[in-house]
């Protein structure tokens, strides 16, 4: 099968579809920002977090907030203010893919980091065999044979 250039066309579209039409996205994007310097971290779904990443950092709502907590805390800092992790998604109502967004360095308790379990990994697997495998072979020859004479 051929790529086409055909696949790679968004056809106009630049961003997420979010809600019922360009000014509920707005609106749904400005109270997410809204919430996000008001309590430092929220929990949406990825699309709209993800969506939301981009405004984040040009946020000029809560002046106050902005300038007397937020600007001190990223003085130093030329850009990654925000941290995205991925949570569990949701089992109850439409199995949504959820995110946690927040800002670095917010007083909150940390939230754990996902970790991965590497023992099931291709490569790790094959170790793994690999290690038994020599095991049996020093076992064996180190176990006496008896013959039968």
């Amino acid at each position: 099968m051929r790529l086409t250039v055909a696949a790679a066309i968004s056809h106009g579209r630049v961003f997420r579809r979010l809600g019922l039409g360009p000014e509920s996205r707005i609106h749904l994007l400005r109270n997410l920002l809204t919430a996000l310097v008001r309590h430092e971290r929220i929990e949406a779904t990825w699309a709209r977090v993800d969506e939301m990443r981009g405004y984040a950092e040009k946020e000029k709502d809560l002046i106050p907030k902005l300038f007397q907590v937020l600007a001190p805390r990223y003085q130093g800092q030329n850009g990654g203010y925000t941290r995205m992790l991925q949570i569990p998604n949701r089992n109850e109502q439409d199995r949504a893919k959820m995110a946690v967004i927040e800002f670095k360095g917010n007083c909150l308790p940390p939230l754990p980091l996902p970790r991965r379990d590497s023992n099931f990994t291709l490569l790790n697997q094959l170790l793994q065999g690999l290690r038994q495998d020599q095991e049996r072979c020093v076992h064996a020859s180190n176990t006496p044979q008896t013959t039968g004479l």
